[in-house]
């Protein structure tokens, strides 16, 4: 069971959703970053469940320790170890879940593949280890941030509400205004009556979340086998409850013609002189063959339905048998809005391993 994301820049990851904590160790973080407590405990206040109505209602503080790597407040490059007690499980909640499986849950697949599983809000594949994603996606930004790179996710679609594609459209900056995440008020408003609406049907809803990289520097990902938006879409395709990626246009540039998708070169004024080429457009989300180009990396990642729903659903039992259950507990009408820091988090330790490989290699 793989637990360890990255090649230099690594986090690997421990812990259950209803265990004493969750959390993990971050090796190859660069020595001599200023760690900024309040911001890594912002990222994971983004996250943490019972924010607003919109989310579950389990309260947890999810306050992060840090237990090695750290001296004086910069980092010593050594491993960082970190934790996240877990404080409110309800883990009764999840009896008659004993001997039950799941409809769309991992709980099939984890005993057939293991012999055993932890009924207990899915141990082990709950998304409550996206935790130690954002703790490690925060120290990934700190780093970033010194090389001007930033991060944008947002929530671009929830059902059928759905906003333009084109992120430049909008006002990123009015993303953590609302509950949703939306940059688009109106469109927020319309998202969250839909999740208020499924939610009082005991149903759940999916959508999209959209992401935007600036200032990646040209040269990072590998040819073949380790292309930049492969390694993209590994990691968002490694979230919970995600089932779909593209970068750049995506599918929606299937209608065109090469004529219409190419993006031409030019020279860019104001460029440094060792980059002055430029494109005129960008419809290949800043990713050519699998290398940054120096222009916006941006991807939608989709997210399915929570699978958990509290209403009646058939299913069978650990001997076979057929039976209907209804799921108790606290959990999200829909993911979206607490997956937006995680989509980011996964996005900077991607773009930031490939800096510190593409660093090692120009060296």
């Amino acid at each position: 069971m793989s637990n360890t994301f990255g090649k230099l820049f690594t986090l690997t990851t421990f812990g259950e959703s209803h265990g004493a904590a969750v959390g993990g160790v971050v090796d190859g973080m660069p020595a001599g970053i200023d760690i900024d407590m309040d911001f890594i405990q912002s990222e994971l206040n983004r996250r943490r469940p019972g924010q607003s109505k919109l989310t579950t209602s389990r309260q947890e503080g999810d306050k992060v320790e840090l237990l090695s790597g750290v001296f004086e407040g910069k980092t010593t490059g050594c491993p960082i170890g970190f934790i996240v007690r877990n404080e409110n499980q309800h883990s009764q909640d999840y009896e008659n879940l004993r001997t039950l499986f799941r409809p769309s849950h991992a709980d099939f697949t984890y005993y057939n593949k293991y012999g055993v599983r932890d009924h207990r809000g899915g141990g082990r594949s709950s998304a409550r280890i996206t935790i130690s994603r954002v703790v490690g996606g925060a120290l990934a930004k700190l780093v970033l941030r010194q090389l001007g790179v930033s991060i944008q996710a947002y929530t671009s679609q929830v059902g059928d509400i759905t906003l333009e594609r084109d992120y430049k459209k909008y006002n990123l900056s009015l993303t953590e205004t609302n509950d949703v995440r939306c940059p688009d008020a109106e469109k927020a408003q319309q998202m969250a009556s839909l999740i208020e609406q499924v939610k009082a049907e005991g149903d759940t809803i999916g959508g999209v979340i959209t992401c935007v990289i600036k200032g990646c520097p040209i040269g990072l990902g590998e040819p073949e086998f380790d292309k930049l938006h492969a390694q993209l879409g590994s990691a968002m395709l490694s979230i919970n409850a995600v089932k779909g990626f593209e970068y750049g246009e995506g599918f929606a540039g299937v209608t065109q013609r090469g004529s219409e998708q190419n993006d031409r070169f030019t020279v860019g004024h104001g460029l440094p002189v060792t980059t002055p080429v430029t494109t005129t457009s960008n419809h290949s989300g800043g990713i050519q063959g699998g290398i940054s180009n120096g222009q916006d990396i941006y991807f939608r990642v989709a997210f399915k339905p929570v699978a958990t729903l509290l209403r009646p659903q058939e299913t069978v039992d650990l001997e076979g048998n057929a039976t209907t259950f209804t799921a108790h507990g606290r959990h999200d009408p829909c993911v979206l809005p607490r997956a937006v820091p995680v989509v980011e988090a996964m996005a900077a330790m991607v773009i930031l391993d490939n800096y510190l490989c593409h660093s090692a290699y120009k060296k």
